[in-house]
Formats: C-alpha cells, structure tokens, sequence
C-alpha cells in the first residue's frame, strides 16, 4: 500500500469520527514546496504561530517546507485522500483536477500591478473560482502572493528571438505552455524541487520566477541572465480538506479562519518587500546579470505574448478572461 493511502487512509478514518472526534488536541500537517524564507514559508509560519495562539493551544499547526512531504504532483492527491490538511499549491496546480479557471492566473500580462490583481483576488471572480473547489473535496480560504515573475537562462533575453530553441522549465500548466511556444522556446515540466538541478546539469535551460523562489532556491547561481520581464504572476491558493474543516468545532473553525485571515494580511504585505530584498541580494551576489527592459522591448514581447489569452480562451473561458478585464480596468 503505498504512503498516500495508508496516511490516507488513517486521516479519513479520524475524520470521519466527526466533530466529537476532537476531544484530543487537533493536527492540521500543512505541506508546500518552497522555503521556509519564502513570502509563501513565512506565511506558512504565521498561521501557525496565530492558530495556535487563538485555539489556546486546541490546535497543533506542522509546517512541511520544500516538499518534505510532497512534490508538485503529489500534494493535491495527498491532500484528497487526508494525509495532510493544508496545502498553499501555485494557482497553476488545479488544471488536472479538471478546473481550469485558476489558470487564468498565469496568463502573460494579464496583471499590470498588485493593485489589478487584487480586484480579483479579493473580489467575487476570486471568491468564485474558489468555491469550484468544493466539488473536488477541496475548500479554498485564500490567496497568497509570491510576485511577478522573471525569466532566466544562460543567454540574455531582450527580445522574444532570443527564446528560439531554449529548454525553458515550466511548472504543469497549459497556459504556461502556450506561453513558451509562444516565445519559440521548448517548455519542459519539471518539480520545483528539481529545478535547481536541471539548470546546473543542463537539463533545462532556463526558467521563470519571482525573485524571492529564484534566490532561496540559489538558482541565480545558475543561471548568467535575467530579464525583469514582470510577465506573470504566480499566486497560491490555501486551501483545505474540506471533509476535515467541515467537521471542525464551529468555534475552533471560526479561530482558524481568524488566523487564516490574519495571516493572509501579514503574507500579501511581506511578498513584495521579499522579492525587493531577494533582487537585491542576487545582485550583490554578481553570479547574474540582470536586465531592465525597455519600453520597446516590453511591447515586442507583449505583442507575441497577449495573443495567448485567445489561444486559452476555450481552455479558461472567454467569459472569466473578461471578467478578470472588466474587474482590472484592462
């Protein structure tokens, strides 16, 4: 029996027990991929810090960083079948589960700034697209930030030309897929945890981030170029075993809902700062060189980009891409 359904099964038979189940301290194992240094890692950490503190002590938080549980493709499987609580997967993650909206997410320019993005993150296009979840036994709780990303190889890229022929890693999602077929390159899917790995080894040419995942993950190290391209946000969604929050105490629900907000404000806040400090740091470091692009090169990739919000309209719906524009004036 392999590890996801003995853990799995042990969960769902505790879970099952009800809400008369959690006479005993409660365990709620939130796993994710990236550091503990993180936007998404400190975020982790003040969940717990303030779930513990306002159950009194009823509820016992596991942060798991760096897929020490779980890899990209595991966790949502693992998180259906009960062997963890908690995850904060990349919106890109739920393509598989037959959910394509979050996808939206990671169309080229589809955000100009944080301000755009959060008239759908906090608005009713986001708070719709996490309530598509609960069909799967997921319930969503919220949005998280990491940044605009950046791309990187061992080669510049000023111009969408010089993409032609890379091996370019990308996290599983068609959008982004599209995105690098786009750009002529070849889009490789590969775990997050992998990544490092495959740049030094060349497997992989070259990747995209924000800069606090391109830091921590010491991929800079790497890679000799980067292009401040902010062409895309990556974003998490918290979410939960829905069986398991459903059958939570009322009371301990509404104080973990507490701290979820609570921390969510502290995550959002911090992200952008991370990614200032972690641009910083590369700097400094001088293994990368960094590229500002110009006003002429941002519309040269735009105009080979955008086209892929049409490519992905079926896939997404032409309908939520419009909304996503409407809300953010674009």
């Amino acid at each position: 029996m392999n590890r996801f359904l003995t853990a799995g099964i042990a969960a769902i038979i505790s879970v099952g027990l009800g809400a008369g189940a959690y006479a005993q301290d409660i365990t709620i194992k939130f796993s994710h991929v990236v550091a503990p240094d993180t936007p998404k890692g400190k975020g982790a950490e003040k969940f717990k810090e303030l779930a513990e503190q306002y159950t009194e002590g009823k509820v016992k938080v596991e942060v798991y960083p760096n897929s020490q549980l779980y890899k990209d493709k595991e966790e949502l499987e693992a998180l259906q079948l009960g062997a963890v609580q908690m995850l904060a997967p990349s919106l890109a993650k739920f393509g598989p589960l037959g959910i394509q909206d979050f996808e939206a997410f990671d169309l080229p320019y589809i955000f100009d700034s944080y301000d755009e993005l959060r008239t759908v993150t906090d608005g009713p296009v986001g708070a719709q697209m996490l309530e598509k979840l609960q069909d799967k036994g997921i319930t969503g709780l919220a949005y998280w930030d990491n940044g605009f990303k950046i791309m990187s190889a061992n080669s510049p890229l000023y111009t969408p030309d010089d993409f032609l022929g890379l091996k370019m890693r990308i996290q599983s999602s068609k959008v982004l897929e599209a995105q690098m077929n786009a750009l002529g390159a070849v889009p490789q899917v590969m775990a997050f945890s992998e990544v490092y790995q495959g740049l030094q080894t060349g497997v992989v040419d070259g990747t995209e981030n924000p800069p606090s995942n391109m830091y921590t993950q010491k991929m800079h190290e790497v890679q000799k170029h980067a292009t401040l391209s902010n062409h895309g946000y990556l974003g998490y969604a918290v979410i939960v075993n829905k069986k398991f929050w459903d059958d939570l105490p009322e009371d301990v629900r509404g104080q973990l809902e507490k701290a979820m907000e609570e921390a969510t404000v502290f995550a959002n806040g911090i992200a952008k700062d991370e990614n200032d400090a972690a641009m910083q740091a590369m700097r400094d470091a001088g293994t990368t060189e960094f590229h500002e692009m110009t006003d002429e090169e941002r519309d040269a990739w735009k105009e080979v980009l955008l086209p892929v919000h049409d490519q992905m309209a079926d896939r997404i719906g032409a309908d939520l891409i419009a909304s996503i524009k409407e809300a953010t004036g674009g």
